[in-house]
């Protein structure tokens, strides 16, 4: 099982590739399946270094049974271990996640994302519970917490949850977190069991903060192309820090566009899925499909500026490949 010493390098999040129906009500079998296999591939091939799938941007929410378990098949069975690989198999219910759990540790995961059941906000004991309960269940399967206070309506950022949590979950190794004002006293709670996870707008932040841990971060924004957040954990883990700095403005330039949305949370909460699609398409990487309802509402303005988003990841992505190359 990984510990959390051992995060290193770059975690691309991908989305759920979707057929060309997937946005009508009564459709089926909306996972492109050839497309998910090109995209795993093309991503191992680019150099990441881990995989994280059916998050927020995988629409783990909206996948039908089958659906989910036959993209899980067709991830694993791509990535055949030659990247770590974190399935998000978070439901409504303990039950339903250990089933989800049970199907992607028999497929060879190596982890999973796990975020809190969404339909009545928990408690702190009821939090702890549902953690050590699947850490009991599978004691060989990393638990990565999937910690969005915002999703899950709980607070991720109080070091006590921690320090309740980690004596009773013993596979809890890391979190999917990036808020960088609660990270040290997180880091003091945790011990050094639990890798911080940060995306990479504020992986930077965390070098800042606490070099020494800050070797890893998750991107959604590898699925345009890892070439931009490839060069930004290599020249954090390498030391350089200037380089560092400039590679996360120019990260930043490209994200420009769609500040409407990223500035405001609850509007972010509401376009999450719908701005990281439209973006990942625009880049020209992976075509993501269309988005599954109820979240395939997207005002054109906002649409506008993730469109514009891509384009510019793109050039990007050429910038970093011929400085690779040259």
């Amino acid at each position: 099982m990984l510990s959390a010493s051992e995060f290193r390098g770059l975690y691309a999040i991908i989305p759920t590739p979707a057929t060309a129906n997937a946005d009508r009500w009564d459709a089926t079998e909306t996972v492109d399946l050839r497309e998910t296999a090109r995209l795993v591939n093309s991503l191992i091939g680019d150099g990441i270094d881990g995989l994280i799938a059916l998050g927020t941007t995988g629409e783990c929410a909206t996948l039908t049974v089958p659906e989910f378990e036959g993209f899980v098949e067709c991830v694993l069975a791509t990535v055949n271990r030659r990247v770590p690989t974190f399935i998000g198999t978070t439901a409504l219910g303990t039950h339903e996640v250990v089933r989800r759990t049970r199907f992607a540790q028999e497929r060879g995961a190596d982890g999973i994302l796990l975020g809190l059941p969404m339909w009545q906000p928990c408690t702190q004991e009821m939090a702890t519970r549902y953690y050590a309960s699947i850490s009991a269940a599978f004691p060989q399967l990393a638990v990565m917490v999937y910690a969005n206070a915002r999703a899950f309506r709980f607070n991720f950022s109080d070091p006590a949850f921690w320090e309740q949590l980690l004596p009773v979950a013993p596979t809890v190794v890391a979190a999917k977190f990036s808020r960088a004002n609660a990270l040290l006293p997180l880091l003091a709670a945790a011990k050094g069991r639990v890798h911080f996870l940060p995306h990479d707008d504020a992986v930077h932040t965390f070098m800042e903060l606490a070099p020494e841990t800050t070797t890893a971060c998750w991107a959604t924004s590898a699925s345009m192309g890892p070439e931009p957040p490839r060069a930004l954990i290599d020249a954090i883990i390498g030391g350089d820090h200037e380089r560092a700095k400039a590679v996360a403005a120019d990260i930043a330039w490209a994200n420009e566009p769609t500040k409407a949305l990223l500035n405001d949370p609850d509007l972010f909460a509401s376009y999450n899925i719908q701005l990281e699609k439209t973006r990942i398409t625009s880049a020209g990487y992976c075509n993501a499909g269309p988005l599954r309802p109820p979240y395939d509402v997207f005002p054109d303005s906002y649409r506008a500026g993730a469109v514009e988003c891509g384009v510019r990841w793109k050039q990007l992505r050429e910038k970093y490949a011929s400085l690779k190359t040259g």
